[in-house]
């Protein structure tokens, strides 16, 4: 009797872990985790480099970028004409300033920051909390299999109404998406890279890298988002600080 139960402990101890292993992530997991590679962690920093090129017409601008969580703040590097303009936004709530302007600015996140961009796309993304997600049925895209959401916003003043999203499943990070109004039209598409990396908890994440950004009424017009040079460090209060902004 004593050999019998040994070996039914034996049993359900190598049960246990298979049974784990085999255990699907929920949605709310896998879009946390894929906001991680999209700058939603404690305290991250990079610099976008935007150029959005329309027809023969191409134009540019560069933003180094804070992010801790939900908060973003943002300084316009270049061109020389922008340099000093700030973009600032704390619970989803944004402002933008410029020298010269005696206080902010209050923007929305849907506000056209250059060609297909708005200001939304250049701050970290927080679909996990701002969305409500619905798995639709995974797909293969460029040979990746992918998990598939329909996501709908639950704030009025999110980027989009609507976001059909798709998440590699090997690496957790988003290289698809479709953005969509409330009627259920179309209205842009991007495409993920994620050649950088960062490490979260002793652990290498990959982190995006560029964003291309489509225009489905336009065409072929593109606007192309370049992130470089994460760097993971505790952001004091002050850099998220409404008081402080125009400083």
């Amino acid at each position: 009797m004593n050999r019998q139960l040994a070996a039914l402990t034996l049993a359900l101890t190598l049960l246990v872990p298979s049974i784990a292993m085999s255990t699907p992530m929920n949605n709310q997991d896998i879009l946390n985790a894929a906001d991680e590679s999209r700058g939603n962690i404690k305290g991250i920093s990079w610099q976008v480099h935007v150029e959005s090129v329309e027809g023969k017409y191409t134009d540019s601008m560069t933003y180094e970028i804070k992010a801790r969580g939900f908060d973003v703040a943002g300084i316009n590097l270049e061109p020389p004409k922008l340099k000093g303009n700030k973009l600032l936004m704390l619970d989803r709530n944004m402002w933008f300033h410029k020298p010269g302007l005696s206080k902010p600015v209050p923007i929305s996140q849907r506000q056209r920051l250059m060609g297909n961009a708005s200001y939304g796309d250049i701050a970290a993304t927080n679909y996990a909390s701002d969305y409500a997600p619905t798995r639709l049925k995974d797909e293969i895209i460029d040979g990746i299999d992918c998990y598939v959401f329909d996501l709908e916003s639950e704030a009025k003043n999110t980027t989009y109404d609507r976001i059909k999203y798709w998440v590699a499943k090997d690496q957790l990070i988003g290289i698809k998406a479709e953005y969509y109004t409330l009627s259920g039209k179309r209205i842009k598409s991007a495409r993920m890279d994620y050649e950088n990396t960062v490490t979260i908890d002793g652990v290498k994440r990959p982190f995006i890298s560029k964003i291309s950004i489509f225009q489905e009424l336009v065409g072929t017009d593109v606007t192309t988002l370049t992130l470089t040079r994460p760097q993971l460090a505790e952001l004091p209060d002050y850099v998220f600080n409404l008081n402080l902004f125009m400083q």
